[in-house]
């Protein structure tokens, strides 16, 4: 999976400095601060923060995965740091960051990976610094894919609901809110079959083979055009410790 991630799971070529540059802006990112990515997979958006932010220390790159972090390189780009661990294993203290506190770090479509959001969400408050901002990015309660009706009646069921993160990083005594944004994608149907052949979203892996072969087939039917026209639309949950930047 790791190999193949940035093929399957990237859209097209505007998709990736789109979210990097909506990221680093949610954010109010600056070169001085101290910067991580939780659940950072193979680092495409980390990668693409740092071309843009150029930081003065390394972004880090955090994922319990050591092959999707090998995917940064052998050695990684002097701007991007891998530490081999989970969301729970920073907000719990397990593993030690070279940095004492973050100025800013984001999860980028992993909250829904975390058993206790709150829990882990109020630990990973703790390692910010006065004035640092967290930022949870996740799809909203719908959505408007050109997926199988099996699929979108799935991801209903078992997405978090961005307002209840937001009560999270309330409850964590962060100042949260709540935004959106969108991006119109324009991809061709058959790549975005593969992408579902692959799995590309984490819903699509409580399907069986079968299953995902007959809801193609769904699609295909219910899309006849040679390229698919969606809206993207992402809930940017946003919460800020009080006292003074970094």
């Amino acid at each position: 999976m790791a190999a193949e991630y940035d093929e399957h799971w990237v859209y097209g070529p505007d998709y990736i400095p789109w979210m990097s540059g909506r990221i680093a802006e949610a954010l109010r990112l600056a070169p001085t601060d101290r910067i991580a990515d939780i659940g950072s997979g193979t680092g495409l958006f980390a990668r693409e923060v740092a071309k843009q932010l150029q930081p003065r220390q390394p972004i880090l790159c955090v994922d319990p995965s050591e092959a999707m972090l090998s995917q940064l390189g052998t050695p990684p780009p002097g701007d991007l740091t891998p530490i081999v661990a989970s969301a729970e294993d920073i907000a719990e203290g397990r593993t030690r960051l070279p940095y004492e506190q973050l100025d800013a770090m984001w999860l980028k479509e992993s909250v829904h990976h975390v058993a206790d959001p709150a829990h882990t969400l109020r630990g990973l408050a703790d390692r910010l610094a006065p004035g640092g901002r967290l930022l949870v990015v996740m799809l909203p309660a719908s959505i408007q894919y050109p997926l199988f009706e099996a699929a979108l009646e799935r991801f209903e069921e078992l997405q978090p609901d961005p307002a209840v993160v937001e009560g999270h990083l309330g409850a964590a005594g962060l100042e949260a809110g709540l935004s959106y944004v969108e991006h119109e994608l324009r991809i061709d149907r058959d790549k975005y079959f593969g992408m579902v052949r692959a799995r590309y979203m984490s819903l699509l892996s409580t399907f069986s083979d079968s299953e995902i072969e007959k809801g193609i087939d769904e699609m295909r039917v219910a899309h006849p055009e040679p390229v698919l026209v969606f809206p993207d639309r992402f809930a940017f949950v946003l919460g800020r410790r009080r006292g003074e930047s970094a």
